[in-house]
């Protein structure tokens, strides 16, 4: 057995300790990501390391994703299941109660170098207490039998660096199923035809619990420690609300949504194109040959602006205002079979 982390440089890290109040009443994921944010703008050069667990299941999409094309609107909020854009690269990340997160906070390099030192440090520590880990790829961290057990991301704020990890201890499976809608050109990349075919449980793999786990990481990768003050929470609770804000979440990408198109008996053929800023509907295009009761496009534009992409908020908008009664021959049930809401 290894006994002493071997990376260079950024470890072994300071252990950044929370609040007593904070570890037995966990807070949701934007408080994290937020001590992140406060970490890197006011505490001295060094590096910073500290693990977090969650009390609810959330979707975490990358910076530059779009939300509705990553996950299941309908079925987060069917599961809540709680929804957050994070600020660093790579893909969405299904967490929940039974995972470790890990975030190290570090000065400023590269990000192959900074990733290389993470992810291998990361592995040394699984090593450490019996678990066979190896690194794949940019960021991924696998068991022997080529199962995912931790992804990470990477961020800058100023001169210094962010690394945030997941470690699958377990997870509620059929949540995590349900939520994400993995593209599927990337599971062919990595050899599996599906997410449950690719991640693997630590939990599998060691006798340890999740505390116990965490406690045994934590002596491997850092050296000494410093303590988050209850003045220090109140700074980091404001960071943390601006990660609720909607339009954050949403985005603002603009890009094409799905094209819905059928010959309706009675109505005739109708074509629906979407434009959406991020998640948010922007623009509704109408072509076809039916006949208008008044200016279609105008009334199904007032309807659906600004509504998010997702077949409840869009069934609930044509609930509200009745947009099919601008076109002659089309009703509500053809409208929402066409826009495949039911």
């Amino acid at each position: 057995m290894l006994s002493m982390c071997t990376t260079k440089n950024r470890f072994p890290a300071t252990y950044v300790a929370l609040p007593s109040i904070i570890e037995e009443q966990p807070h949701r994921v934007g408080f994290y990501l937020a001590t992140e944010e406060y970490i890197a703008r006011n505490f001295p050069e060094g590096s910073y390391l500290y693990s977090w667990v969650l009390p609810e299941p959330v979707a975490m999409i990358g910076r530059n994703q779009v939300l509705h094309q990553e996950v299941n609107l309908d079925f987060c909020k069917e599961q809540n299941i709680h929804l957050l854009r994070r600020k660093s690269g790579g893909g969405t990340i299904y967490g929940d109660s039974k995972n470790i997160f890990w975030s190290l906070i570090t000065s400023d390099g590269s990000v192959e170098d900074i990733f290389a030192q993470y992810t291998q440090a990361i592995v040394d520590a699984l090593k450490n207490v019996g678990i066979q880990a190896q690194i794949s790829g940019r960021n991924d961290i696998l068991l022997p039998d080529g199962k995912k057990i931790c992804g990470n991301a990477f961020y800058r704020i100023g001169n210094r660096c962010i690394v945030h990890g997941t470690m699958l201890y377990d997870a509620e499976l059929d949540k995590l199923l349900g939520a994400l809608t993995p593209d599927k050109e990337k599971l062919k990349a990595a050899g599996v035809q599906s997410i449950r075919s690719r991640v693997g449980f630590l939990k599998e793999h060691t006798h340890y619990t999740i505390p116990e786990l965490r406690t045994a990481l934590t002596k491997y990768l850092t050296k000494k420690q410093i303590r988050i003050t209850e003045e220090e929470i109140s700074e980091i609770e404001k960071i943390e609300y601006l990660y609720y804000e909607e339009k954050r979440l949403h985005g603002h990408i603009i890009n094409e949504g799905p094209v819905y198109s059928a010959r309706i008996e009675g109505c005739g053929r109708i074509e629906i194109r979407f434009v959406l800023a991020g998640t948010y509907i922007k623009e509704v295009q109408l072509t076809g040959d039916f006949f208008e009761n008044t200016d279609a496009r105008q009334v199904f534009q007032q309807a659906l602006n600004e509504v998010i992409f997702s077949k409840k908020d869009i069934l609930d908008a044509i609930t509200k205002h009745h947009p099919e009664e601008a076109i002659r021959g089309l009703s509500f049930e053809s409208l929402t079979s066409l826009l495949e809401l039911v």
